[in-house]
């Protein structure tokens, strides 16, 4: 089995504010990418990139080896339409899956769809890739380590 390890997730659309988006990407040399870009309220793009460490990709791949992602398909899942679209892209040693589907916007999406436990795997994982590349930002850029006073 390879060492290969790449994961990139989308979620966007084009509206009313442009081409709003959120993106991240981790990448077997520990390479952490995040893109926010919202124009509501003349919001600026956002752009972070941070190393973390080897047991922060472990416990990525972790996470995904866990939901059992990689045995899905998203042929039966929504398609991606006006409102948005979300991707996941995951590389795991010699497995390279990648999906598509429309937004989300809470589990009644998932439970009306054809595949809804396929679409519940996928939808729980980005939750949950979601929540840790959030703390890792938050971490990384806003606390000040202890006895550090600005």
């Amino acid at each position: 089995m390879s060492d290969d390890f790449y994961v990139r997730y989308y979620v966007g659309h084009k509206g009313r504010f442009g081409h709003e988006f959120l993106e991240f990407e981790f990448r077997s040399d520990g390479k952490l990418r995040y893109a926010n870009n919202s124009h509501y309220k003349n919001e600026t793009m956002i752009r972070k990139e941070v190393t973390v460490s080897a047991g922060v990709i472990a416990e990525v791949k972790r996470i995904i080896e866990g939901s059992e992602i990689i045995r899905e398909d998203d042929h039966n899942w929504p398609e991606p339409d006006r409102v948005g679209k979300q991707e996941l892209e995951i590389v795991l040693g010699d497995d390279h899956i990648s999906f598509s589907t429309s937004k989300l916007g809470s589990l009644l999406d998932v439970q009306g769809s054809k595949d809804p436990e396929g679409l519940r795997i996928f939808y729980y994982l980005v939750q949950d890739l979601k929540c840790f590349v959030f703390s890792l930002i938050t971490l990384h850029f806003k606390i000040n380590p202890i006895g550090f006073n600005q």
